[in-house]
């Protein structure tokens, strides 16, 4: 009774003392604070606090360090790890989404529960831009911090190539700024380690000058995707950096083959760029340029369904993966836009720094598998056909993996995503920063 009197008394004062809202159980409005992009996912934590600020996280671990409750982060998008909170405090941040532009440092400050879309149009005001996700319902905090791959990668690195500084709360409730020059050994580790060491409330990163974006959006039907995937491959080795994009096949209401290339730079330069796939046989088009906040909404995917996906890094495209890759698409889940893509690594990824935890720069293209469904009894299928379209080409795997793009698959996918070599000294960073891995609800990092 001593313990439940305690637990009502100080959720009656995190109530109190948080300038954003707390939801419990049977609250008016929990169910929809609960509710997140994957139908698959079902939480129930003890509380959500939706915090309004940096001061309000600290509270909230503060609370939750009281309670010997475990903390579950939701930052501003979706993904598939992180499920299973129930009986957590979830300190949510999508009240936290400003995002601060400073031109003439040509950085920007984004707040923990901003999303891609939130910081591509507050940049592109300026004609700058910085590497983000390919869609923009993204959460910034977690792609960066989890090492993901975009469409800006090829010309100005990945995203954490570009991390300047990164302010947090730790799991002592403690504010702190990790940066090259401030707690240095902590700022490494955020580079793939993503949200092991803390909750980000903010990051800074570095803008680039942008402003010209092209795209080419091309649709075919399957038959010719083998054709595509040739021609694309081609396009990318012979072209420069600014080039890059997607092959993929869609489940519409029928399966189609779709070629996405994007150009940093004017649409002659794309058009010249996009001629061998133009004169293949094609249903329909679209070609010119298109602000780049703008281009990110292209084949985004729909909330409220069911979803799973993975990824697979290459070290090749070779004529038997295309020939795999096409014949996988043929079992693909349709009518609810499941996606089956190769997209282009290299160029300033591969050229990027290689002492962080960040083990896939090497890799020259990625397959990245994504079912989505709406029917329960379809789950199984569903998910073994992302299984299946990994295993097709694991031959030419070169053994990382973008931790990004994939969910709960163990630990040993946890460690080919962080780097073998990375990970006793990531391990020793969580002990100092989350000694009782208070934050596990994630590509979750042991303290050692």
């Amino acid at each position: 009774m001593a313990v439940r009197s305690k637990a009502h008394a100080a959720l009656a004062a995190l109530r109190e003392d948080l300038a954003g809202d707390v939801f419990a159980p049977g609250d008016p409005g929990h169910d929809e604070a609960r509710a997140v992009f994957d139908a698959m996912t079902d939480r129930h934590p003890a509380v959500i606090a939706q915090c309004a600020n940096a001061a309000d996280v600290v509270r909230a671990v503060r609370f939750a360090r009281d309670l010997d409750l475990h903390i579950a982060v939701r930052g501003g998008g979706h993904g598939l790890v992180g499920a299973r909170v129930d009986g957590a405090l979830v300190v949510d941040l999508r009240r936290m989404r400003e995002v601060t532009v400073d031109p003439a440092a040509e950085a920007v400050r984004v707040e923990g529960g901003a999303t891609t879309g939130h910081l591509d149009l507050a940049t592109q005001a300026y004609g700058l831009a910085t590497p983000g996700a390919r869609t923009p319902a993204t959460g910034v905090g977690g792609f960066v911090l989890g090492g993901g791959t975009g469409r800006l990668d090829r010309a100005f690195g990945l995203a954490v190539d570009n991390l300047i500084g990164v302010e947090l709360v730790t799991a002592d409730a403690e504010r702190m700024h990790a940066s090259a020059d401030e707690n240095p050994e902590l700022f490494w580790a955020l580079h793939g380690g993503g949200g092991n060491f803390g909750i980000a409330t903010a990051l800074t990163l570095e803008l680039h000058e942008l402003p010209e974006f092209s795209v080419a959006l091309l649709l075919f039907l399957p038959e010719f995707g083998p054709d595509v995937i040739r021609t694309f491959r081609e396009i990318i080795r012979t072209g420069p950096d600014e080039v890059s994009g997607a092959v993929m096949y869609l489940g519409l209401d029928t399966v189609l083959c779709g070629a996405l290339l994007t150009y940093v730079g004017g649409e002659s330069g794309l058009r010249k760029l996009a001629e061998p796939l133009l004169a293949l046989p094609h249903e329909t088009q679209a070609v010119g340029a298109l602000p780049y906040a703008d281009a990110q909404g292209l084949l985004e995917p729909l909330p409220g369904l069911r979803n799973h996906w993975s990824a697979e890094c290459l070290t090749d495209l070779p004529e038997e993966l295309v020939d795999r890759f096409w014949a996988r698409a043929d079992g693909m889940p349709v009518a609810h836009g499941s996606r089956h893509v190769i997209f282009p690594l290299g160029g300033a990824i591969a050229a990027g720094p290689g002492a962080y935890p960040v083990p896939y720069r090497d890799a020259s293209w990625m397959v990245h598998p994504c079912a989505s469904w709406a029917d329960p009894a379809d789950d199984e299928r569903a998910m073994a056909w992302v299984r299946d379209a990994c295993a097709d080409v694991r031959p030419w795997s070169t053994g990382a993996v973008c931790l990004d793009l994939v969910g709960d698959e163990g630990p040993e996918r946890v460690r080919a995503g962080l780097g073998a070599g990375n990970l006793l000294r990531l391990e020793k960073v969580k002990r100092r920063y989350d000694p009782d891995n208070v934050f596990r609800f994630n590509h979750n990092i042991k303290p050692v």
